[in-house]
């Protein structure tokens, strides 16, 4: 009780005026908004029919704080919530369920929130030693213990060694299934038998070929970045520290060849005096930093074959996808034009997708834009990880965080041409989250590589709705080939995938 009383009067007295990024009023307005857990609630077809190559579950990973926040709160803070519909012979089921995280469950049992929010709990320099203090006091009292993670888990979710994961870059990975009817159950934090130390990306690049998935941790003191992977059975290999990392970098995803790892040393930097002195955000953009590219091995065991590339301007938080061209690597991302905007002002950032080759033998690097849209979350059929591929689809800032559309970009047409080649605006008021390809035949070897559907949550925020959508990738309009109706709506969230029955009878 006496913590809960403190915590009150940090939020009330000590805390400066909130800004706009932290101010939960407006971060968790509209379907931003929490929502309770659903258990597996059978779901309406209300257009269409759902394809038989979707019989298995999609799931989306997403923030939705378990208490509404009492002080500053920014988007990326919240607890993570599953939401998984899963499809069986053109039935579907929709389940909400947190991730069972060490966080979560200390705050569920105690009834309110124990940990500052990592993006805007220390929010000026009083605030900051106010509720350092007081966490400080928490692990003393044995409320929580630090060493069992405080990570959120709200970001992401990858398959890979039979086992399915929930991701957010502050923390280890959470092993997650589905049960026959549709119920989300957290198994644990995984650490890989004692191998995976501390973090991992919440963006590991899996190989559906070899099975195999290619990882990094980054942070705040040496090394600020170390690579990593696991083999086809999901062993953790030993980890390759990248000490020409020479500062801190906001090191969100990267890029993944059939030779190569591609790490993008940007403008956005790990930020934490400006955080506790001035008040803003954890992560800030350094204007006179000129940003890089490192590329290395695949299966590099050290740092030794490790080259950077100056890149000026190119500053990604996304990688769509990498692949080889004889003596050059090739990297397809959103590049971040209004950097400053990243944490604080997300409805200002304009993403320019672009190809940047690098020519390994001269050193020249090459960029051509492929779309002037602001578009983000850009994803390809998962069969062409690593491979030079044709077809992106990719969501439209409308403005960011908001997603009022997809587009289908064909990037092998020729230099600074326009590559919208389909498009799909959801209507007044009506946004979505990241587009997901799943394959219409994806045992088929000679499948063409868009044969296959487009898949989205969508909230009508006039009618207070949200939808399951399913779009033909090859039609020029992205027709929706089946609409499923939700029993409550999904809020807006981050990244997801697709898990075909197979291999959800494996986990």
């Amino acid at each position: 009780m006496m913590f809960n009383v403190l915590e009150g009067v940090i939020n009330n007295f000590i805390d400066p005026p909130l800004r706009q990024s932290v101010d939960p009023r407006y971060v968790l307005s509209d379907n931003f908004a929490p929502v309770d857990e659903l258990p597996p609630t059978e779901c309406e077809v209300i257009h269409g029919s759902l394809p038989s190559c979707l019989d298995g579950a999609y799931i989306r990973n997403g923030p939705n704080p378990q208490y509404l926040p009492r002080g500053p709160y920014h988007l990326f803070d919240g607890d993570g919530m599953l939401h998984s519909i899963r499809i069986s012979q053109g039935k579907a089921t929709l389940c909400s369920r947190y991730v069972k995280t060490y966080k979560y469950t200390m705050e569920r049992d105690a009834g309110a929130p124990l940990l500052p929010n990592v993006f805007s709990g220390f929010n000026g320099l009083a605030a900051s030693a106010a509720r350092g203090a007081l966490s400080a006091a928490r692990i003393l009292a044995g409320q929580f213990n630090p060493a069992n993670g405080i990570g959120l888990a709200n970001t992401s979710l990858a398959y890979f060694g039979n086992r399915l994961y929930a991701f957010g870059e502050s923390d280890l990975p959470y092993a997650v299934r589905l049960t026959s009817n549709g119920d989300i159950e957290t198994l644990g934090r995984h650490d890989f038998d004692g191998k995976l130390l501390m973090s991992m990306t919440a963006h590991p690049k899996v190989d559906l070929e070899t099975g195999e998935a290619f990882a990094f941790r980054y942070g705040p003191v040496p090394p600020f970045l170390t690579y990593f992977h696991f083999d086809g059975n999901g062993n953790k290999q030993p980890d390759v520290p990248i000490f020409s990392m020479t500062r801190p970098s906001f090191l969100h995803d990267f890029g993944i060849s059939s030779k190569y790892a591609i790490f993008a040393d940007i403008q956005i930097g790990m930020n934490p005096m400006e955080m506790i002195f001035g008040g803003g955000s954890p992560v800030g953009s350094d204007p006179a930093k000129v940003s890089r590219l490192g590329i290395i091995p695949r299966y590099a065991t050290d740092e030794s074959e490790m080259k950077w590339f100056d890149v000026p301007g190119f500053n990604i938080i996304h990688a769509i996808n990498a692949w080889d061209e004889e003596d050059a690597v090739v990297i397809l991302a959103p590049n971040i034009l209004s950097v400053e905007h990243t944490m604080e002002r997300l409805d200002l950032i304009h993403a320019l997708v672009e190809k940047v080759r690098i020519d390994l033998k001269t050193g020249i690097v090459t960029r051509n834009p492929v779309s002037a849209r602001n578009l983000d979350f850009g994803m390809i059929n998962p069969a062409y990880l690593g491979k030079k591929n044709r077809f992106v689809y990719a969501a439209i800032g409308d403005p960011m965080p908001k997603i009022s559309g997809v587009v289908k970009l064909d990037v092998s047409k020729g230099e600074r041409q326009e590559c919208t080649v389909a498009s799909r605006i959801f209507g007044p008021r009506c946004y979505g989250g990241e587009p997901f390809f799943v394959a219409r035949e994806p045992e088929n070897p000679e499948a063409e590589e868009d044969d296959g559907y487009v898949v989205s949550y969508v909230h009508d925020e006039i009618a207070g709705e949200s939808k399951f959508l399913v779009m033909d990738a090859k039609s020029p309009g992205l027709d929706i080939v089946a609409a499923v109706r939700l029993p409550r709506r999904v809020p807006y969230g981050f990244h997801g995938l697709f898990v075909k029955e197979s291999d959800l009878k494996k986990l």
